[in-house]
């Protein structure tokens, strides 16, 4: 059994720190809710690096929202539904596009520069999108705009503390309440930090599989911790690989985005032969995982690494302005973006599943709120629509910030702490231990062989088996970051397999070769609780109603 705490120490005989509200992560849904959250208390932002480093610095494409007026709440609605292969939360889907476009809109006043078009906001379109509704910045730098525009606020906010490269061992909790997070400083102590409330925006895993487009940072942090503190993980089989990744020989699988294809690029296998036409009526700009399993087959049935991505067909001067940041690291590497074939393949990408939360962001353990990649809102269902993940940073980023003035008062004197929330003591030996970059290698090359786009009983079960050999790394003091990392990406790649194991259909982002067809009598999540076990549940529906405020906000 994973255990409750990774490390032995009491936090009761640690440095204290308080605040109103503790943020694990600096991506666009740590950054958002500690701009907002700064307006009315003390905050504190934990990240294990800089401020500007992760996931959403790295986006490209763009963020969804209904803005022009051809289209409508319904077709994204609609569109993020057909996407997500029947496992959509469509409560969750209809707050987001319908309150997407006021988060849009707060992120251009809070100084977020997007591309414009003859002095109107620039659209494009992507895959299994039915308009243009992507919003970008400076072509293809979408994502660090974002994040320079909020960390500059962040900066500014004088109620705001940022702890940079302090790494979150676990979250302390009392009778089902999360109070806070035992925190380890770049020294090595560790600290112990309160909060009426802690929010978890610590972003995604794509660093449990070798080939990924995440940076090294994102190592299932946010996830592991909460399971292990009693809060519920949601569909974690579905995990996306985007279908373009840089494929070349000393470049890193550098993301080539989906706006590429939605801009007229198309694919075609080492012969040279446009193939998707063979796969999926919308060609190129079908599903990211009908994509990616039809690169693979045609790899697999040319016996090539890659297949190709052609926009050569496209003006040059259109390819310069649109994808500047794309066209000048493919040239660092040797590959001219508008003369040359570009080579691609499927890499690990964005985790569908996380922490299940409600549709304020609240988890199910008290006090404790998820926003952004590491929680599961159901916005995403089996399959996330290109470009949705920003923008349900924000919009649940919005909605746990309401949430917070609920919340009563957190009265640290009058806990009474049980044994089973109080951190274990003198259990764990200084054990010789494998190099973790051995480890963590490994890791990722049972994932990838065993868990990663096509799977079966088989090599789950293979899969399982070899991660649970690497579970000894519990039974050791751990002490430094890559060893709580490693402990987290362990955590999270055996729930990811077992529940790959237990849904015997192919849906969305998970596909088994052994039960290659979907069947509605999986139509169910599969929720993991650390004591309470494996449970499955129905997807919800249930009507929502839209508040006057966000109606009026959407207009400003």
């Amino acid at each position: 059994m994973i255990p409750r705490y990774l490390t032995d120490v009491s936090w009761q005989d640690l440095p204290r720190y308080e605040f109103e509200t503790i943020i694990i992560g600096s991506g666009v849904a740590g950054l958002y809710t500690a701009i907002k959250a700064a307006k009315t208390g003390k905050v504190l932002m934990i990240t294990k690096k800089a401020l500007d480093e992760s996931n959403t610095r790295y986006a490209q494409g763009g963020i969804a929202a209904v803005i022009a007026d051809e289209d409508s709440p319904d077709f994204h609605l609609q569109d993020t539904l057909m996407a997500g292969a029947g496992l959509c939360d469509e409560d969750a889907v209809d707050v987001l596009v319908h309150e997407g476009p006021a988060r849009v809109n707060e992120l251009i006043r809070l100084g977020t520069e997007f591309d414009l078009e003859d002095g109107v906001l620039a659209l494009t379109r992507e895959g299994a999108h039915s308009q243009r509704r992507i919003l970008h910045a400076h072509g293809d730098s979408t994502g660090a705009e974002i994040v320079r525009a909020l960390a500059q606020q962040a900066l500014e906010q004088p109620n705001l503390e940022i702890w940079n490269n302090h790494f979150a061992i676990d979250l302390l909790t009392s009778n089902g309440e999360c109070l806070g997070a035992l925190v380890q400083r770049p020294d090595g102590s560790r600290v112990a930090v309160f909060g009426k409330a802690t929010i978890l925006c610590s972003g995604g895993a794509g660093q449990l599989y070798r080939y990924t487009t995440n940076p090294e940072i994102a190592t299932a942090d946010g996830i592991a911790i909460a399971y292990r503190a009693g809060a519920e993980v949601r569909d974690m089989e579905f995990v996306q690989f985007h279908p373009t990744s840089l494929c070349y020989p000393g470049a890193p699988r550098f993301l080539i985005s989906e706006a590429v294809r939605g801009e007229g690029a198309v694919l075609r296998n080492s012969t040279g032969e446009r193939f998707m036409e063979n796969y999926h009526p919308l060609l190129e700009l079908a599903p990211r995982d009908v994509v990616a399993r039809a690169i693979v087959s045609e790899m697999e049935r040319t016996k090539s690494t890659f297949v190709y991505l052609d926009i050569t067909h496209e003006p040059r001067e259109k390819v310069l302005h649109r994808f500047p940041m794309i066209y000048e690291t493919c040239l660092h590497y040797g590959l001219d973006l508008t003369a040359d074939w570009i080579p691609v393949a499927p890499a690990a990408h964005y985790m569908m599943g996380g922490v299940k939360t409600g549709l304020d962001g609240e988890t199910s353990l008290k006090r404790l709120f998820a926003c952004g990649e590491v929680s599961s809102t159901g916005v995403h269902g089996a399959n996330r629509l290109a470009s949705n993940s920003l923008s349900e940073a924000l919009v649940f980023g919005r909605r746990i910030i309401k949430k917070l003035a609920e919340l009563p008062e957190l009265d640290l004197d009058s806990l009474q702490v049980g044994s089973s929330d109080q951190v274990a003591l003198a259990l764990r030996k200084d054990i010789p231990m494998t190099p973790v970059v051995e480890k963590r290698l490994k890791l990722q090359k049972v994932m990838l062989r065993h868990v990663g786009l096509v799977r079966s009983d088989e090599g789950l079960e293979r899969g399982i088996d070899e991660l649970r050999r690497l579970m000894s790394l519990f039974e050791s003091r751990l002490t430094k970051r890559e060893e709580y990392e490693f402990a987290n990406m362990l955590t999270v790649s055996l729930l990811v397999a077992v529940a790959a194991r237990m849904r015997q259909e192919s849906r969305g982002g998970h596909f088994r070769s052994d039960y290659p067809a979907s069947n509605e009598e999986w139509r169910r999540h599969i929720v993991f609780h650390r004591e309470s076990g494996t449970v499955t549940e129905t997807v919800r529906r249930m009507p929502v109603e839209h508040g006057q405020e966000e109606a009026a906000a959407s207009k400003g």
